[in-house]
C-alpha cells in the first residue's frame, strides 16, 4: 500500500498493543455503536429506580439500583479499557465487541427482575443479568486470549486478566443459581466486587500493565457522562408527556421541563471544567483513582435522571411520595455528584484548594435550601429550580477564578 492510502477493509492485525502517545487518538464508530447498548441499560435501570422509589420503597430501590448500576459500569470500564490499549478495528474484533454488545442488552433485559425482586421481598433475581455478563465475558476473554497469543510483552498481563475475569464470572455464575438467602447473597456478592475490583489492580501493577491512551480513556469516560446525562433528558420529557396529555401544559410541568435541562446542562459544564486528559497525561499511576471513582459518579447522574422521572410521577400525582421526595431525589444524586468530583479532582492533582471548598459549600447551601423549602411546603416548582441552578454555582466560580487554579495544577503536575 502506498504511503498516505486509507485502509478500506479490515483484516487481521496482531493484538499487540497501541501506541499510548499516538497522536489524534479519538474515540471510534465502533465504541460509539456500543456506548448505545450501555445507555440503553442506563435508561431502564434509571426507570427502574424511579418506579420503587414512586412507590415509597427507599431501601428495596437504593439497593437494587446500586447492584445493577454496579454491572452495567464496571462491564462498560472493562471493554473501554482494553479498547485503549489494544483495538485493532479487525474483522475478529468487530464481531467480538458485537457479542459483547448482545451481551450488554441481554443484562439490560433482566435489570426489571433485579428491582422486582428486591422490591417484593424475593431474594435477588439476577440470573438473567448474569447470563448478560456471561456473554460479555466470554467475548472479553476471547479479546485477552489474542493478546497472550499474539503479543509476548503484554502475556502475563493478559493471562491474569484471563484468570481473574474467569474467577468472578464462575462466581457469580454460582451466586446466581445459589437459593441462598438474600444476606448471604450479598455477602457473597461483596466478596465477588472484591474480586471484579481488584483483578486489574493486581493485572496492571505486577506485570508492568497495559498501553491505554490518556486522552482517548478521558475521552471515553466524558462520552458516557454525556450519554448518561442524555438519558436523564430523554427520561424526563417521556414521563412529563403523560401528564402534559392528561392534564395539558401545566406550571410544574412546564418548570420540570426546564429544570431538567438547566440541570443537565449544569452537571455537563461542571464536568468538563476538569481537565482529565491533562491529568492522565502527567499523571498515568492515577489511572485506577480516575477509573474507579467514575463508579459513583456515573450512578449518581443515572440517578439525577431517575430522580426527575420520579418528580415527573409527583407532578402526575401517581407516586406514593410528595413534593419533599421528589425534591430529595433530584437533590441528593446532584450532592453525591459533586462531593465524588471535588474529591476526585483534589486527589488527581494532590491538593485541597480553598476556592473549590468555597464553591462546593455554596451547592451544599443550594441543595440545602430547596430541601428545607420543600420540607417547609415551597411550591414544587421553586424547589426544584433551585436544585437544578445548584451547579451554576460551580460553573460561576471556575469561569471567574478558577480556570486559573486548574492551570496552576496542572502546570505543579508537570514533571
Amino acid at each position: 500500500m502506498s504511503e498516505g492510502a486509507v485502509q478500506l477493509n479490515h483484516p487481521i492485525r496482531p493484538m499487540t498493543g497501541r501506541d499510548p502517545g499516538e497522536r489524534h487518538r479519538v474515540a471510534t464508530s465502533l465504541e460509539l455503536l456500543l456506548d448505545l447498548a450501555f445507555v440503553a441499560a442506563i435508561g431502564i435501570a434509571a426507570s427502574e429506580f424511579a418506579h420503587v422509589l414512586a412507590e415509597g420503597h427507599v431501601g428495596a430501590a437504593l439497593l437494587a439500583f446500586g447492584f445493577v448500576m454496579f454491572a452495567i459500569i464496571w462491564a462498560w470500564i472493562n471493554v473501554s479499557w482494553f479498547a485503549s490499549a489494544f483495538d485493532t478495528d479487525d474483522w475478529f474484533y468487530r464481531l467480538t465487541t458485537m457479542v459483547e454488545m448482545v451481551g450488554v442488552l441481554v443484562l439490560a433485559l433482566g435489570l426489571s427482575d433485579v428491582f422486582e425482586s428486591l422490591d417484593s421481598g424475593h431474594g435477588l433475581e439476577n440470573r438473567v443479568v448474569v447470563a448478560g455478563y456471561v456473554v460479555m465475558r466470554l467475548a472479553l476473554v476471547v479479546q485477552w486470549a489474542r493478546v497472550a497469543l499474539q503479543s509476548p510483552r503484554y502475556r502475563r498481563t493478559a493471562t491474569a486478566y484471563i484468570a481473574y475475569t474467569a474467577v468472578a464470572q464462575v462466581g457469580w455464575v454460582a451466586l446466581a443459581l445459589s437459593p441462598a438467602s438474600l444476606p448471604v447473597t450479598l455477602g457473597c456478592a461483596c466478596v465477588l466486587y472484591l474480586v471484579e475490583l481488584g483483578g486489574p489492580l493486581f493485572a496492571e501493577r505486577k506485570n508492568g500493565g497495559t498501553p491505554w491512551h490518556p486522552h482517548h480513556i478521558a475521552e471515553r469516560y466524558g462520552l458516557l457522562t454525556i450519554i448518561a446525562l442524555g438519558e436523564g433528558v430523554l427520561g424526563t420529557i417521556a414521563a412529563v408527556q403523560p401528564v402534559i396529555a392528561e392534564h395539558g401544559w401545566s406550571a410544574d410541568a412546564i418548570v420540570l421541563v426546564a429544570a431538567g435541562t438547566v440541570l443537565t446542562f449544569g452537571v455537563w459544564w461542571v464536568y468538563f471544567t476538569v481537565p482529565f486528559a491533562q491529568i492522565l497525561h502527567q499523571r498515568p499511576g492515577a489511572a485506577f483513582l480516575f477509573g474507579y471513582g467514575h463508579l459513583p459518579l456515573f450512578a449518581s447522574i443515572a440517578a439525577m435522571g431517575a430522580g426527575l422521572d420520579l418528580a415527573a410521577y409527583v407532578v402526575e400525582g401517581t407516586a406514593e411520595v410528595g413534593t419533599f421526595g421528589a425534591v430529595q431525589a433530584v437533590a441528593m444524586p446532584v450532592m453525591v455528584f459533586m462531593v465524588v468530583l471535588f474529591v476526585l479532582y483534589a486527589m488527581l492533582v494532590r491538593r485541597l484548594d480553598l476556592l473549590h471548598l468555597g464553591l462546593f459549600a455554596g451547592v451544599v447551601v443550594a441543595l440545602a435550601g430547596a430541601l428545607g423549602l420543600a420540607a417547609s411546603g415551597a411550591p414544587f416548582g421553586v424547589c426544584v429550580m433551585i436544585v437544578a441552578i445548584a451547579p451554576a454555582i460551580v460553573v460561576v466560580g471556575y469561569e471567574l477564578l478558577g480556570h486559573r487554579h486548574a492551570r496552576d495544577h496542572l502546570a505543579a503536575l508537570a514533571p
